[in-house]
C-alpha cells in the first residue's frame, strides 16, 4: 500500500456503542470491502488507546462521496499487537481504521497446527486463508454454480483434510472426480504436501475394478427395507411379494441376487412367481453391484482407510449407485455408538438427497441421510455436501449444516435463500458471490473464525473432472 493511500485510511473515523458492532465514515476515495478486516485504534480523549480486530460486513459509497458502513468487532489485540482475544471487546467513541497486516490476520486462528491452508484473502493476495480443521465435526454445506469451480475447490480442501488430520472420511464421487487422489499433480517438482499426501491410505473403489478394489455390495446385508426398496415393493400395497422377499432367506436359500429367480419358480407359490416375474423386469439379476464373493463396501470401510473414494458413475444402471449409497449409509448409522469419526463427502448431493425423487431407494437414501444430518453429529457422522443449487437438497438436511462454502452463484432467487437458511452470514458478502471468479468462495460457520472470501490455492493431486476442452482445427500449411 502507498503512502499516499495509507494517510487516506488513517483519516477513517469509527464508533462503537456496544462493543461489538462499529459503524465507520471513510475520507473520500478511500477503499473498504465488504469482509475486509481492520485494526480499530481507539482515540477517545483522556483514554489509553487501545487497538481491536473488526470486519467490514457493508459499505455503501456515493458517487463523489466517501464510503460509510459497518462491522463487527472480533477482538482485543494485546499492547504488543500479538495476541488477540477473542472474547473481549471494548466500546469507543472514536477509533482510525486501518487494514489489517498478515500477521494480525494470522492471529484470528490461534494455533496453526490445527488450521488448513486452502488459498489467500480475495482482498489480500498476500494474506493466507486458512479453515480450522477442528470444526469440521459439524455439517459443511457447499455450493456453486456449473462452471464455479466447485470440484477443484473441494479437492483443495479435502487434500489438506488428509494432510493435517488424521480424519477419515468416504466420498460419494458420482463423476469420477476424485479418483486421482492417490496421484501427484503432473505440474512441477513433488512437494513435501504431496509427499505427505502419498504416505495416506486412499482407496478407490470402482464398479470395473477387480478384488479388491472391486466397488460391490453384499445382497444379504442390506436390511429388510432396503432389499424392498431394491425391489420396490411396499409392505402393505404389495403384502404377497413383501412377505416371500422377509422369509426368502429360509425358503430358496438366497446367497446373492443371481440366484433369486430359479429359487423362487422352484417355490411354485404365486407370490414367488410373481417376485420372480418382479426382479426379471428389473433386471436386478444383471447389476454388477452384489458382491458375490468379493469383499463388501462396508467391509473396506471397516478398516478405516484415511480415505475411500466410492466411484460411483461406472455403473450401467442408476440404481446401483443408490444401493451402493443405501448401504453404506445404512451400516454407519447401525454402528454409531462406536462413535468412530467419519466425514462423509457427498459430491453432487442432489443424486441423492433431492426434495423431488420419489422411487423407493431415492426416498431410502435421502431419509437415511436426513437422520444423519438431524443427530448423526453427536456420533462422530459428519457431512460435507456438495451442490450446484439449495433448492436440489431436502430443506431438512440443509438447516442442519453449521459450514457454508459458496463459490459463484448468479441466481438471487438462490442467493436468497442462502441467506434464510445462513443468516450468520453478512448480506453483502453473500450478494458479492454473484460477481464470483471462477476459484473464489466465501466461507463461513463453524470452520472460519470470521467470514472469509478466499481465492483457491492449486490442487495437489489429479482432477479427475476437468472440463473437456473444444476441439479446434489445425491451420493449414500455406
Amino acid at each position: 500500500m502507498g503512502e499516499v493511500e495509507s494517510a487516506t485510511l488513517e483519516k477513517a473515523a469509527a464508533v462503537s456503542i456496544d462493543g461489538r458492532h462499529f459503524q465507520f465514515v471513510g475520507a473520500t476515495g478511500s477503499r473498504f470491502e465488504p469482509g475486509g478486516l481492520v485494526i480499530l485504534r481507539s482515540t477517545d480523549e483522556g483514554e489509553e488507546e487501545t487497538d481491536q480486530l473488526g470486519q467490514v460486513e457493508e459499505v455503501t459509497v456515493t458517487i463523489g462521496g466517501a464510503p460509510h458502513g459497518s462491522g463487527r468487532i472480533l477482538g482485543l489485540l494485546n499492547g504488543d499487537g500479538r495476541h488477540l482475544d477473542v472474547r473481549r471487546s471494548v466500546a469507543f467513541g472514536s477509533a482510525t481504521l486501518r487494514p489489517a497486516d498478515a500477521r494480525t490476520t494470522e492471529l484470528l486462528y490461534g494455533d496453526a497446527t490445527a488450521s488448513l491452508p486452502i488459498g489467500s484473502f480475495l482482498a489480500s493476495q498476500h494474506i493466507q486463508a486458512r479453515l480450522l480443521a477442528q470444526r469440521f465435526n459439524r455439517h459443511t454445506f457447499w455450493c456453486g454454480q456449473s462452471g464455479s469451480g466447485k470440484t477443484y475447490a473441494l479437492g483443495v480442501v479435502l487434500e489438506q483434510l488428509l494432510i493435517h488430520t488424521a480424519l477419515p472420511m468416504v466420498i460419494f464421487d458420482p463423476n469420477a472426480d476424485f479418483v486421482h487422489m492417490r496421484q501427484a499433480h503432473p505440474a512441477g517438482e513433488t512437494t513435501d504436501a504431496q509427499r505427505a499426501l502419498a504416505e495416506r491410505d486412499i482407496r478407490v473403489l470402482r464398479p470395473a475394478a477387480a478384488s479388491p478394489d472391486a466397488l460391490r455390495v453384499r445382497f444379504l446385508d442390506l436390511s429388510l427395507r432396503a432389499k424392498a426398496a431394491v425391489f420396490r415393493l411396499d409392505p402393505l400395497d404389495d403384502r404377497a411379494e413383501h412377505n416371500e422377499l422377509m422369509h426368502i432367506e429360509d425358503t430358496v436359500g438366497l446367497i446373492e441376487p443371481t440366484r433369486v429367480v430359479p429359487g423362487l419358480l422352484d417355490r411354485g407359490t404365486a407370490a414367488a412367481r410373481e417376485l420372480a416375474a418382479r426382479t426379471e423386469n428389473l433386471r436386478v439379476t444383471d447389476w454388477s453391484v452384489w458382491a458375490q464373493g468379493l469383499a463388501a463396501v462396508t467391509d473396506i470401510l471397516e478398516t478405516r482407510p484415511d480415505a475411500t473414494v466410492l466411484d460411483l458413475g461406472g455403473f450401467a444402471y442408476p440404481e446401483e449407485s443408490l444401493v451402493v449409497a443405501l448401504a453404506v449409509l445404512d451400516d454407519l448409522w447401525d454402528k454409531r455408538e462406536q462413535r468412530r469419526p467419519l466425514l462423509i463427502v457427498i459430491d453432487e448431493a442432489h443424486n441423492f438427497c433431492s426434495p423431488d425423487q420419489t422411487s423407493p431407494l431415492h426416498v431410502a437414501v435421502r431419509e437415511r441421510i436426513v437422520r444423519i444430518a438431524a443427530e448423526g453429529r453427536k456420533f462422530g457422522l459428519w457431512l460435507l455436501l456438495s451442490t450446484q443449487r439449495p433448492s436440489r437438497v431436502h430443506p431438512s438436511i440443509i438447516s442442519q449444516c453449521d459450514n457454508l462454502a459458496l463459490m459463484k452463484m448468479t441466481s438471487p432467487v438462490d442467493l436468497d435463500e442462502l441467506a434464510t437458511i445462513f443468516g450468520f452470514v453478512p448480506p453483502a458478502m453473500l450478494a458479492r458471490a454473484s460477481r464470483f471468479r471462477q476459484g473464489e468462495a466465501l466461507f463461513a460457520g463453524g470452520f472460519v473464525p470470521a467470514p472469509t472470501m478466499v481465492t483457491m490455492g492449486p490442487r495437489l493431486t489429479r482432477e479427475g473432472g476437468a472440463d473437456v476442452a473444444v476441439p479446434l482445427r489445425q491451420a493449414r500449411e500455406p
